[in-house]
């Protein structure tokens, strides 16, 4: 190995360090703040003077996170499954198939992912109100796949696109349908990919804060994140109970990328290698 070898190897562990510090002080700050007991004021990343871990119990109780876990499941799981089978269906027709208006329609598609939801937030109010799914799981759903599913058909449609012309070829001549080749080879190929858009949903769903204060209008169907505000809101002076609530609401994420994260890092250096 010779010297610019290494000093690029010793600047990519440099360059890695520095972001994950970035990326996981405000973490630690934030867990170190839910563990001093309850009513103190906690000290710029100090650790507390005895860890109090009952700040999570007294924030799952008084904050009735339980509750807002299960909107949140609902709306995150049921956009998962939505997003990812149309984002397959779509992605697969835009990277194989070539008909009328293909690319007019791909690029409406990628509309979707310029606009922001902000800026279409009022007229997306009266259409859901006159539709009378106000303070519906349905609507937050429909609105959260919509969006998914813009990014979804791009990166779908860019996996199904890498896949080998020849691979396609060879189950044409064995008599494959354009069902049965989707759903046996091209879905099988573009797994890690399809993976890596399921766990950023879930991610992407699972945050969901401004969907839910809009369009909800009561507890009952408010998100985990949307919930944590109703509650600081509450106990704005009691920073450690307020900490271990966001810590609360944090972890299902952790735990989804922690299940799936060697598929997740596989799928992601596979889309390197095959760029």
């Amino acid at each position: 190995m010779n010297t610019a070898s290494r000093g690029q190897i010793a600047l990519n562990y440099t360059l890695l360090i520095l972001f994950s510090f970035m990326a996981l002080f405000p973490v630690f700050g934030v867990f170190l703040a839910s563990v001093y007991p309850s009513g103190t004021q906690p000290s710029s990343f100090a650790p507390p003077p005895h860890w109090d871990f009952h700040n999570f119990v007294t924030a799952w109780t008084n904050g009735h996170f339980s509750m807002y876990f299960r909107s949140s499941a609902i709306v995150a799981i049921s956009t998962v499954v939505f997003s990812t089978v149309l984002s397959i269906l779509g992605g697969y027709a835009f990277g194989t198939m070539r008909f009328r208006g293909s690319k007019v329609l791909f690029y409406t598609f990628i509309i979707g992912l310029i606009i922001p939801t902000e800026a279409t937030i009022v007229a997306l109010y009266y259409d859901i109100r006159s539709l009378h799914l106000l303070d519906t799981y349905t609507a937050l759903i429909m609105i959260e796949v919509s969006g998914e599913v813009a990014f979804g058909v791009f990166w779908m449609r860019a996996a199904f696109m890498s896949a080998p012309r020849s691979l396609m070829e060879a189950a044409r001549i064995d008599g494959a349908s354009t069902w049965k080749l989707m759903w046996r080879i091209m879905i099988p190929f573009a797994w890690p990919a399809i993976l890596i858009f399921m766990v950023l949903t879930f991610a992407d769903s699972w945050d969901e804060f401004f969907l839910a204060l809009v369009f909800t209008t009561s507890d009952s169907h408010l998100t985990a994140p949307a919930g944590l505000q109703v509650f600081s809101s509450k106990y704005l002076l009691n920073v450690p109970l307020v900490a271990a609530g966001a810590v609360i609401v944090s972890v299902p994420i952790i735990v989804v990328f922690l299940i799936f994260q060697r598929q997740f890092i596989r799928g992601v250096l596979t889309g390197a290698v095959k760029q």
